[in-house]
């Protein structure tokens, strides 16, 4: 398991990246309501899991956590990039 700090940097890196693309796609096309709605959710995305990550459930053994995090992390972070695609 890596260190929280670097979880949070890389998260916090992906989300940059993800935020980037998204205004660059918009600028592009015509549908900047949804590109607004995109953006709003990659913040919410970071937010949501760097948070997850300084508090993690209580009971629950720390590699299978951070473990399910990334894989949610993940999962939330493709089906971002595929709405980007669309637009």
């Amino acid at each position: 398991m890596a260190n929280k700090r670097n979880l949070k940097h890389a998260i916090n890196l992906f989300c940059e990246e993800l935020f980037v693309e998204c205004v660059a796609a918009s600028e592009y096309g015509h549908n900047h309501d949804s590109a607004h709605a995109l953006l709003y959710s990659i913040i919410k995305l970071q937010t949501e899991f760097t948070c997850r990550i300084s508090h993690p459930e209580p009971g629950m053994p720390q590699k299978v956590y951070f473990k399910k995090l990334k894989e949610d992390f993940m999962a939330q972070a493709t089906e971002i990039i595929d709405q980007i695609n669309n637009l």
